[in-house]
């Protein structure tokens, strides 16, 4: 649906909890909030799509909220609501962009009727920004993950997206190349204006140079009319060239010509266009490699190559694996209409054995599939994950009751990714009798760490920690 998340910020706690049930059961994902702090927080940590806000609050007005908002390049539709209904309140509000304004209390129906308007409207403005704004399926998600791989992905990021600068961003298959570089979009100062995606590994090849550059009417056959390319659609804004390393040697040779002179000529035309694109390029091939075989025009590489971005593959950063699945578990028990179920001690731990040669978009159908084959049950469990006989990972021992720490008891659908982290590394320590070296090597971080969260625990009192994780017990090597 065109609206997925929404913020209802009501001081009335009878009030907000009636709206935010009527929400969840319409299955949108809802935020609320009771203070003007706590919604520009929420905003600070994520995008929404819709925010129900009362007029008047106990530190602020609404409307001043409605107006810091207007200057945002992508902002939610704002929908007023007043017990204290004016006039002179609703002018105000629509004339600072409120999309509408309810008078409280307002019935079942005016909540549908408004929720429906808003929908229709956000579809249409999809729509009509088809072209400029393809969607995707990593479309609107954001890169997830705290480790140090993760982190200094961000941090590379923030540097180059505000640049003019060309940027190569290679990975194999499923790391979330595309989301890398809509991340660079969004963070630029073109974030505004038009993006284009070119997948150029699905365009035959005798068309890609029509789908780059455009052509005249006439040119070849079945060019009935004059069509402009994905570059002069881009104009003012950032092309993405998916999966450079597919286009042909003629190609490759115009679009150096692009990238140096920022000018093209349409197919079967002789006029010069000028372009102002951003070009930011992927591909899941090594072009290093592919130049030395001649297979990728040196000169293109170079000139591709003046911001090289490296996407880690899965498996260099499994730490991030608990936080993508508990993201994935929430989508997909939407998406299909099922309760967030919890997740098993051993299912969790054969995610994290498992060498993910998928990467994340691998990891993403694992846990969809679970999600479905989990349905009501509440745990997903190894059985729902549907490994493939021969590529399933080593399966972790049954835990008995009485090796395995009381963390897990009762698991929490939705734990913090300190409390998952804390749960891990007693389920290894556990796992591994106390042997610290064993245990590191288990969930893959250094010693030095796990000693390091261990200290913590014991600061603050971390129940059913094993008794002798202090003790001298890991190998000499460790």
């Amino acid at each position: 649906m065109p609206i997925d998340k929404i913020i209802v910020l009501e001081d009335d706690l009878i009030v907000r909890k009636n709206l935010e049930q009527q929400l969840r059961q319409r299955r949108y994902d809802v935020a609320s909030a009771s203070t003007l702090a706590d919604a520009q927080e929420l905003l600070a940590k994520d995008t929404f799509d819709l925010m129900m806000v009362d007029v008047r609050l106990p530190d602020g007005e609404g409307t001043h909220l409605l107006q810091q908002l207007q200057s945002r390049p992508q902002r939610p539709l704002m929908v007023m609501m007043t017990g204290f209904a004016s006039v002179e309140s609703a002018v105000e509000c629509m004339r600072n962009g409120a999309f509408d304004y309810l008078i409280k209390p307002f019935s079942v129906d005016q909540l549908e009727v408004t929720l429906r308007k808003a929908e229709n409207f956000t579809q249409l403005l999809k729509v009509s920004q088809y072209l400029s704004h393809e969607e995707a399926d990593e479309a609107g998600f954001e890169l997830l993950g705290k480790s140090p791989a993760t982190e200094q992905l961000r941090q590379l990021i923030r540097k180059v997206a505000p640049t003019q600068a060309t940027v190569l961003i290679q990975g194999e298959s499923g790391t979330g190349k595309e989301l890398v570089a809509r991340a660079l979009f969004r963070q630029s100062p073109r974030a505004s204006a038009p993006f284009i995606r070119v997948n150029c590994a699905a365009i035959p090849e005798n068309l890609i140079e029509s789908e780059f550059f455009g052509h005249e009417k006439g040119a070849f056959t079945g060019a009935m009319n004059k069509r402009e390319g994905r570059f002069e659609l881009a104009h003012g804004g950032t092309i993405l060239l998916d999966e450079i390393s597919e286009i042909s040697p003629a190609v490759q040779a115009k679009l150096l010509r692009v990238l140096q002179e920022r000018e093209l000529e349409r197919v079967g035309g002789s006029r010069t266009i000028k372009v102002d694109v951003r070009v930011i390029a992927t591909t899941n091939r090594r072009l290093e490699q592919s130049v030395e075989r001649k297979e990728f025009r040196q000169d293109l590489f170079f000139r591709l190559n003046v911001v090289p971005i490296y996407v880690r593959p899965l498996r260099d950063h499994k730490e991030d694996i608990p936080l993508l699945v508990e993201h994935f578990m929430r989508r997909f028990s939407r998406k299909h209409g099922f309760r967030t179920p919890g997740i098993s001690v051993v299912c969790m731990t054969t995610l994290l054995d498992h060498s993910w040669p998928g990467n994340v978009r691998e990891l993403q159908n694992v846990v969809e599939r679970a999600i479905i084959l989990c349905g009501e049950d509440g745990e997903l469990n190894v059985d729902h994950l549907g490994f493939l006989p021969g590529s399933e990972p080593v399966k972790a021992a049954e835990p008995q009751p009485a090796t395995v720490p009381a963390v897990w008891d009762n698991l929490n659908p939705f734990p913090s990714l300190g409390e998952m982290e804390r749960r891990l590394i007693l389920s290894a320590l556990n796992k591994c009798s106390g042997n610290r070296t064993h245990a590191a090597k288990i969930l893959d971080i250094s010693i030095r760490t796990l000693r390091n969260k261990l200290n913590e625990y014991k600061e603050v009192g971390v129940p059913d920690l094993p008794a002798n994780v202090g003790d001298e017990n890991d190998d000499p090597s460790g």
